[in-house]
């Protein structure tokens, strides 16, 4: 009876990863309404309604967790916001970025947090610098296969920087999808100039 007790008992647990993700979703969440200031073992463990030493025990440092929040935000933000179209064709690129920001607003939160904190707090400039290349990689990966320039591409990352940063800070998710709209445009007109260009080059 014992073991079959303890075997129902571990059923109900969630399993490593489950918890690590919650511990992972709740440091967002504390910094992305508090500061990156705030972030501390037992404001997590509040968050997550649990105890701080489990917290501890799953990352060792405070550091640690800020480094897996990041980059479980960041793995998250590329999985989920379609850069790259399934239908392969340019007008569905970035289709659904409004609709995933205002799903879950405090993962992009976080990460303008801890830009604006490296600002104050030199140390914490690699993990920008990481934020940003992940990124980058992300929208060169999805134009890639719309022959779109390197210099075009950056224009791009830049302007899906600053769209993000406007509907977490705005609320407007309308105008993110307008906007859009008008990027792609852009890259249609860049790509018809480009394919305009090489058949008149000898």
């Amino acid at each position: 009876m014992a073991e079959t007790d303890c075997e129902a008992d571990q059923e109900a647990r969630p399993g490593y990863g489950e918890g690590r993700e919650a511990l992972l979703t709740a440091a967002v969440r504390v910094v992305a309404r508090g500061g990156l200031r705030k972030l501390t073992y037992r404001a997590v463990a509040a968050e997550a309604g649990v105890t701080h030493g489990l917290v501890a025990h799953h990352f060792g440092s405070r550091d640690a967790l800020l480094e897996e929040a990041l980059r479980w935000c960041v793995t998250r933000s590329i999985e989920t916001s379609s850069l790259v179209p399934a239908s392969g064709r340019l007008e569905d690129f970035a289709a659904t970025l409004a609709d995933f920001i205002a799903a879950d607003p405090d993962v992009q939160a976080f990460q303008y947090e801890l830009k604006l904190e490296s600002r104050r707090r030199p140390e914490l400039r690699h993990h920008v610098d990481v934020l940003y290349d992940a990124y980058r990689d992300a929208v060169r990966e999805a134009l890639a296969c719309f022959d779109v320039s390197q210099e075009m591409t950056e224009i791009v990352f830049a302007a899906l920087d600053g769209l993000v940063f406007h509907q977490v800070t705005s609320g407007a998710p309308d105008r993110t999808k307008e906007s859009v709209d008008a990027l792609r445009r852009l890259l249609a007109a860049h790509r018809a100039q480009a394919a305009g260009r090489e058949q008149f080059e000898p």
